[in-house]
């Protein structure tokens, strides 16, 4: 296979992850870090991983995004507007993958960058970075899903991914790609962070279950409403198949007192429900107790 090269914006748990494994391929990986800790980023990202192994693999490291032939961004949706001017040019890269959660981020990075250069993306799992250059990949499963507009471009990519156990798919109807994510991120998401347990304990306990159950119901009839075609059953027994004591990226950062991707992650139920007329209180019930939850740990 070619070498490519990669710039990661975000070397957080995803971006760590992706450099890891296209690193470990032979690829050339840039991760793209503030000026601030530019000399303390290793020049080795070490993954560990009951899925994909453990190994270290060489990147380099700059404070500017390089030229590149795809440029994954991998930040926090809160941190996006400030993470971008690393990015000084919208010619930076031939693709631009975005592992973002929420789906307003497209049209916004499209704006930006161009329509096509950008390739809608979702990836799933659990991943987080310990310190920098030092990740922790604790899910058993990572699963990797692409707008099959980039197919032509991330072919080569997506076969080294593969190769390293992540799974990887294209998907015509962007909007089924990126609901798809969103029906179920959002109410695992909002419903560990809003009653503060992993999701096995929220399945668990009957009044929880059916709150998270009615928040997915809700989410999926938006997605549908938005052009996606979305399974409400398949979404509804997704949660079942995760492990007992898996908790959410949201739930970290609230616990961190870190601000959490509420907007990102349950604006567009909400903001999708207004203009299609679909009633979203679960949605709402858990988003008014994360923001007192956040309240409280602010004040504490």
């Amino acid at each position: 296979m070619v070498g490519m090269r990669h710039a990661i914006l975000g070397p957080g748990g995803v971006g760590g992850l992706i450099g890891a494994c296209l690193a470990d391929a032979g690829d050339t990986v840039t991760m793209i870090v503030r000026a601030a800790v530019l000399e303390q980023y290793p020049a080795q990202i070490r993954l560990e991983s009951p899925l994909l192994g453990k190994f270290n693999a060489p990147v380099q490291k700059t404070a500017q995004a390089p030229p590149a032939d795809v440029l994954w961004i991998t930040v926090k949706a809160t941190q996006l507007d400030s993470a971008l001017k690393l990015v000084p040019s919208s010619e930076v890269a031939v693709a631009i993958v975005p592992l973002l959660n929420g789906v307003d981020h497209i049209a916004a990075l499209r704006a930006r960058f161009g329509h096509d250069r950008v390739v809608p993306a979702t990836i799933a799992g659990e991943t987080e970075r310990a310190a920098p250059g030092y990740i922790i990949h604790r899910s058993p499963f990572e699963n990797l899903n692409l707008a099959s507009s980039g197919q032509s471009r991330l072919a080569d990519t997506v076969e080294k991914l593969t190769a390293h156990k992540v799974s990887c798919r294209f998907i015509e109807n962007e909007a089924t790609l990126m609901w798809s994510k969103l029906v179920f991120l959002a109410p695992f998401a909002l419903s560990t962070t809003a009653f503060d347990t992993t999701i096995g304990r929220v399945i668990e306990k009957p009044e929880w279950r059916a709150t998270a159950e009615t928040a997915i119901r809700e989410a999926c009839a938006v997605a549908n409403a938005e052009g996606a075609a979305i399974n409400v059953e398949k979404a509804l027994h997704a949660a079942d198949n995760l492990p007992y004591d898996m908790r959410s990226s949201m739930q970290k950062d609230v616990d961190h007192g870190n601000p959490p991707e509420l907007d990102a992650i349950g604006g567009p139920i909400l903001r999708g429900g207004a203009r299609h007329n679909i009633p979203v209180p679960a949605t709402r019930e858990l988003l008014a107790r994360i923001e007192q939850r956040v309240g409280q740990k602010a004040s504490a």
